[in-house]
């Protein structure tokens, strides 16, 4: 019997996104695997059931009683892992961080679990890089909630009513979010700076066509993150940043490491000093925020200044954002596979540090 990769409508709230799209789908069905989904599993995401061509279609109990992997984009209620065979397979964002009891239901039923965010920074890594694929979709959204949000056009425009200049648009860190978030502000016309502590980002920054804002603070870090500042450094950045910050109009800040709290970046104070009418979009808000007026999914005023705290930006474009999360799944999983059947390796650095869960034993350590 063929093995059978699974995924269930996603649940978690303004989710839109599906781990399978019609295109995996395929390259499994090719591998020789059976793939069944609940009913709709795609529809919010823009894939109908009739899009999906050689798959079987049931309710979520009886995907996962059939499951022999099941992929997902967000962690399921914790309640629906009672629902899966021991020694099932589960690949996806699984948010392990602080989960004690997501890791805790995983274990009691002996799941072997792999947490796709916890995959290593490499080269080999990048197809299945499921944060890298994500934050460039929420980088782009980001800079069109900015655009829409502000009082300001981003381009210059020449009318019969005069020239209007166009808006000055600071985006805070250079990772995949941030320049994919520079990238679409230089589309729309802005005259834009990008700011990171890692000083090997200028050349990225500059490459797209945006100044890079060099406050004199360097924090390389490992691993693709910055490394913490000291408190001298931190006060020498804030000091220089505040007083760039008087004459920007719209800031977008994408600063964050998975499983930690947000670096705060923006206080009050630098907030109080910029001018009425601007506007930040705290890319970071799940995480807390880089601004500390941030509330996450809700809308700070501030003497004037808006702060934005949007969540889940990759949910609000959802085929594309499937399209290239479920390419990041099947790469994975392909990794998962011999002959057809699953046999992880737990030899490659790939699988073993993704790894949550083997057999109900826990591997991960938050």
């Amino acid at each position: 019997m063929p093995i059978t990769v699974a995924a269930l409508r996603e649940t978690a709230a303004g989710e839109r996104r599906v781990a399978i799209t019609p295109e995996v789908a395929k390259k499994l069905r090719g591998k020789g695997v059976r793939v069944l989904l609940e009913r709709d599993a795609g529809a919010t995401a823009g894939f109908p059931d009739t899009s999906y061509a050689d798959v079987e279609f049931a309710d979520a109990a009886s995907v996962l009683a059939q499951a022999d992997l099941l992929a997902c984009v967000l962690p399921p209620d914790d309640a629906l892992w009672s629902g899966l065979r021991e020694g099932t397979l589960v690949v996806g964002q699984l948010r392990p961080y602080g989960a004690a009891s997501r890791v805790a239901a995983l274990s009691a039923r002996k799941l072997t679990s792999f947490a796709l965010e916890l995959l290593p920074r490499t080269t080999r890594a990048q197809a299945m890089d499921v944060l890298s694929s994500q934050a460039a979709v929420a980088g782009y959204r980001a800079m069109l909630i900015a655009a829409e949000a502000a009082p300001k056009f981003f381009p210059m425009l020449t009318t019969a009513a005069g020239t209007i200049r166009p808006s000055r648009v600071l985006v805070i860190g250079a990772g995949v979010a941030g320049l994919q978030a520079i990238a679409t502000a230089r589309r729309l016309g802005a005259q834009i700076e990008g700011y990171d502590v890692r000083p090997e980002t200028r050349e990225q920054v500059e490459s797209l066509g945006a100044k890079f804002l060099d406050l004199g603070v360097s924090a390389a870090g490992s691993g693709g993150y910055a490394r913490e500042l000291s408190a001298e450094e931190r006060a020498a950045q804030q000091q220089a940043l505040a007083e760039h910050l008087k004459v920007i109009d719209v800031i977008v800040t994408t600063a964050a490491v998975p499983g930690r709290p947000a670096p705060k970046i923006l206080t009050a104070a630098m907030v109080q000093g910029m001018k009425p009418g601007a506007l930040i979009v705290d890319l970071a808000a799940e995480g807390g925020g880089n601004c500390e007026l941030t509330r996450p999914g809700e809308r700070v005023e501030q003497g004037g200044v808006v702060v934005l705290g949007p969540l889940n930006l990759p949910a609000g474009a959802p085929l594309h954002a499937s399209e290239m999360y479920a390419r990041n799944v099947y790469n994975f999983v392909e990794l998962l596979l011999k002959d057809g059947a699953l046999a992880p390796d737990f030899g490659d650095e790939l699988v073993a540090k993704s790894c949550v869960t083997q057999a109900g034993e826990v591997r991960f350590n938050a």
